[in-house]
């Protein structure tokens, strides 16, 4: 793979950031429409003609794209890996939104960073430095610390045994899974440029997304694929948004490993919580603060490393 600057992965991460807070916002309306697993779809499906067209646009602007990668069995069990943890991934996220502790669901949810570290080093062997992994530590205690629910709910321990929790936990694993998985994909392309190896990433991993998927919806749903046709508008953004963050964290997982790429990535929350309080002019509590203040310690000492 052709030299990129040590930089340059941060700010793809930050794009697929912002992409995915768009994008998580207008597949949350779809849930309660469409329901669970045909909201899940709608992000691959949409987002595949996306995928398509940024490839595309690679062969006629890039000339590294123009030498095709050298495909192998490997790569592609990587990438089918991915794929199918990944939409297990976001069937038990967007589940988990629909129970009632979704608060510590999303808790639970957060700890991904972490679980990336350990299935990183455990099938990658990329270890992280002490650095790195006192950022990530900071991160995900500053998220956890944003997502705790109200005193006397994080103090149930029914609600941390609750379906919602494991959902949320089983949604993180996943998520970190997957995330290793696109890294392993990404390692074994060995493509020429980090844009060709997102952009093949994503192509291939959506085509087996919406085919798998779309084949199990179109079977166990009485109306078919037919309510996505219909709930057009939204999807389209969806879609379009899943397509961009997906090939911004495909391309960041060529640069830099995956737990730092993660870790940054948890800038996302950062995005909705600034986002949800100028929508509702509400002011942070202090545990938000706090919270807030450890996420972004961590963020800063990641980049600095």
């Amino acid at each position: 793979m052709a030299a990129s600057p040590d930089w340059l992965w941060v700010p793809v991460v930050l794009v697929a950031a912002l992409a995915q807070t768009v994008r998580n916002t207008a597949q949350r309306s779809l849930t309660s429409e469409l329901g669970t697993l045909p909201a899940t779809l709608v992000r691959f499906l949409y987002g595949l003609p996306f995928a398509v067209v940024y490839l595309a646009a690679l062969y006629l602007l890039l000339p590294a794209a123009r030498v095709l990668p050298q495909f192998s069995a490997s790569y592609v069990g990587w990438i089918a890996l991915g794929a199918l943890f990944q939409i297990l991934a976001t069937a038990a996220l967007l589940r988990a939104m629909e129970e009632r502790n979704f608060a510590v669901a999303v808790t639970l949810a957060k700890t991904e960073v972490l679980q990336v570290a350990l299935f990183a080093a455990v099938f990658l062997h990329e270890l992280p430095t002490p650095l790195a992994l006192v950022a990530m530590v900071l991160s995900t205690l500053g998220v956890v610390t944003l997502s705790l629910p109200g005193r006397g709910q994080w103090l149930s321990l029914s609600a941390w045994l609750s379906p919602s929790a494991l959902y949320g936990l089983a949604g993180g694993a996943c998520f970190a899974i997957a995330t290793v998985c696109f890294r392993g994909g990404a390692l074994a392309l060995d493509a020429a440029s980090p844009w060709v190896s997102g952009a093949w990433g994503v192509l291939l991993a959506q085509s087996l997304q919406s085919v798998g998927l779309g084949a199990w919806v179109a079977w166990r749903s009485p109306q078919g694929l037919a309510p996505l046709w219909r709930a057009w508008r939204v999807s389209l953004l969806t879609g379009a948004m899943g397509a961009t963050a997906s090939i911004a964290w495909f391309t960041a997982y060529a640069l830099q490993s995956v737990g730092q790429v993660r870790t940054l990535g948890m800038i996302e929350v950062v995005f909705s919580y600034f986002v949800s309080r100028r929508i509702l002019s509400e002011q942070l509590l202090w545990q938000e603060k706090t919270g807030m203040l450890m996420v972004v310690a961590g963020l800063v000492l990641i980049c600095w490393f």
